[in-house]
């Protein structure tokens, strides 16, 4: 893996993350090829991890062994169409982190053998705390299926998922997720400025707290439920307060915008531009 050619088609933010994963795994950055239309990220970039840049995609494509395209799901059908030959005739493994486009489109766009994983990988990612969901279409093999792990692996943790459709799901709870979890932060946030407390006390007090609930969570072999029931003692402060949730339906609103989302990604990957 440390030896393989590995290439980004888009140097954003995703992108960037991933290198720096890789780099700090050991990869050498002799070994990485990015390209971009911002000749000031691709600058960023060669200074900043001493990776090789180019504006050209196919010059990507014929440096490597594994394409990376990070690119936005609105000109992902452009970029793909573009590089197809290259991509036919070196047949790489090519890696998509673009979410809502299918496998279907991208075996159109860049031919029916192509190896394609596609992957939805969420933000934490950029803090090297990602998690990523993939699936890979029939023409991975197995050592490739390896490489692909093995690069979203360097910023957080990756999974496959047997079907396709499932990533859908996958975005729903982990894609879409931190724009949750960061709800509740500042509804907690304003409430506790509502009970006296200074913003700069109320956000190191919430912040601190989902760290610590989330490393507990992640320490721990107990489900969530059991831990929340750990901390609530009949009768106390605690659970006071999960009375009045789940009388507001909490479990029930979690449930539907979960859903909502589920059906959202279904939507975008149907529409006429990403097929």
């Amino acid at each position: 893996m440390k030896t393989q050619k590995i290439g980004f088609i888009g140097g954003g933010n995703m992108a960037s993350s991933l290198i720096s994963g890789l780099i700090a795994s050991g990869h050498e950055p002799g070994n990485i090829w990015v390209s971009d239309i911002n000749a000031e990220q691709l600058k960023s970039l060669a200074e900043r991890l001493k990776v090789n840049t180019t504006a050209s995609n196919d010059t990507v494509v014929n440096q490597t062994d594994v394409v990376v395209l990070a690119v936005k799901p609105q000109t992902l059908r452009d970029v793909a169409l573009q590089v197809a030959p290259a991509i036919q005739q070196r047949k790489s493994l090519v890696v998509s982190i673009a979410a809502g486009i299918s496998e279907r489109s991208l075996s159109a766009w860049l031919g029916a053998e192509t190896a394609i994983v596609r992957c939805m990988p969420n933000t934490p990612a950029l803090v090297l705390t990602g998690a990523t969901a993939l699936h890979a279409n029939d023409k991975v093999n197995a050592e490739q299926r390896n490489t692909a792990e093995n690069i979203l692996r360097s910023v957080g943790i990756a999974l496959w998922v047997k079907e396709e459709k499932e990533l859908d799901a996958v975005t729903a709870v982990s894609g879409s997720g931190p724009a949750y979890y960061f709800l509740l932060m500042e509804a907690m946030e304003q409430a506790a400025v509502e009970l006296g407390l200074t913003e700069d006390t109320a956000r190191l007090l919430v912040l601190q707290t989902a760290l610590g609930a989330a490393k507990i969570a992640l320490e721990s072999s107990e489900s969530p439920e059991l831990l929340r029931k750990r901390v609530t003692s009949p009768g106390g402060t605690t659970q006071r307060a999960i009375e009045t949730f789940q009388q507001g339906g909490f479990s029930e609103l979690v449930s539907k915008a979960l859903h909502a989302a589920r059906d959202r990604s279904i939507e975008m990957s149907n529409q006429p531009e990403f097929n």
